[in-house]
């Protein structure tokens, strides 16, 4: 997932013929992909532990660990990316072992301190739709581990909150709904996907699937939208990104790019094809 041109370093991956084949089949294959060795996989543990650090002492109030999205954390987890034979990788347990020790790691810094009140989030992506893919059986195997962590909350990041689970635990049922069966009174949830107006994110929170209701491509297309919320200006909320007015979106030029092509939220004129992992 990383890119050369920004690190000036060959990408690293659990397994990297896996990720030589994924990165072929995207047409991106520019760079030797290496298989990080153990050095290097506590090497990204203690960098982890580091930026918790930094951001304790810069005045954060905390930091969420990113465990979702195909990154790394999420590969070593997932079996279709994750082909290693020692300690990191083979068993469900071992391909686990990366994230809990990030998320031990980042947990120390705030004992270190002695700040209990600094947050320590985990964000994940609960099903992959590959054959050995990471199924609902294994989201719900880490989120029982997950509960028993000393963090403050989990994080289920995917594109529609509404999304019902392909297979494994819970197969056609929600599946936040699988998962917040498991950690209601144990620990909050936050649920977000395609909840852009008023109305759905008053369905997500009756759907009693979440504690909190977090959003994107919503707070992307109206920068004042927490705003007309509070206001009452629902009706004025917009769904789609205007390409006329890119002034209007404070954007990098890059983001900008990417926003433009339709993937990241609806563009006026442009038929939206909804990303469903």
């Amino acid at each position: 997932m990383a890119k050369k041109e920004y690190s000036g370093v060959d990408p690293g991956a659990p397994s990297a013929e896996i990720a030589k084949e994924i990165l072929k089949a995207k047409g991106e294959l520019k760079t030797e992909v290496k298989e990080l060795t153990n050095e290097q996989i506590k090497k990204i543990i203690d960098s982890f532990a580091y930026a918790t650090e930094l951001s304790l002492k810069a005045g954060y109030d905390g930091v969420e660990i990113h465990g979702a999205n195909n990154f790394i954390i999420q590969q070593f987890y997932s079996a279709y990316t994750n082909r290693r034979t020692d300690e990191w990788g083979g068993t469900e347990e071992k391909r686990m072992k990366f994230a809990l020790e990030i998320i031990d790691a980042c947990c120390k810094i705030r004992e270190k301190y002695k700040k209990p009140e600094f947050i320590i989030g985990y964000r994940l992506s609960p099903e992959e739709p590959y054959e050995t893919g990471l199924t609902m059986t294994e989201t719900i195997n880490l989120i029982k581990v997950l509960v028993t962590k000393p963090i403050q909350y989990i994080h289920i990041s995917q594109w529609n909150f509404f999304k019902k689970a392909r297979r494994g635990e819970g197969a056609g049922i929600e599946r936040l709904k699988i998962i917040h069966d498991v950690t209601k009174e144990k620990m909050p949830v936050i649920g977000v996907g395609r909840l852009r107006t008023e109305n759905d994110l008053n369905k997500a929170m009756d759907s009693g699937f979440a504690e909190f209701i977090a959003v994107g491509t919503a707070s992307m297309i109206n920068k004042d939208f927490g705003i007309l919320l509070k206001e009452n200006k629902g009706d004025k909320i917009e769904v789609e990104i205007d390409p006329e007015n890119p002034e209007k979106y404070k954007m990098a030029t890059p983001f900008w790019k990417m926003c433009l092509e339709g993937f990241m939220a609806p563009v006026k004129g442009k038929v939206y094809k909804e990303y469903d992992p």
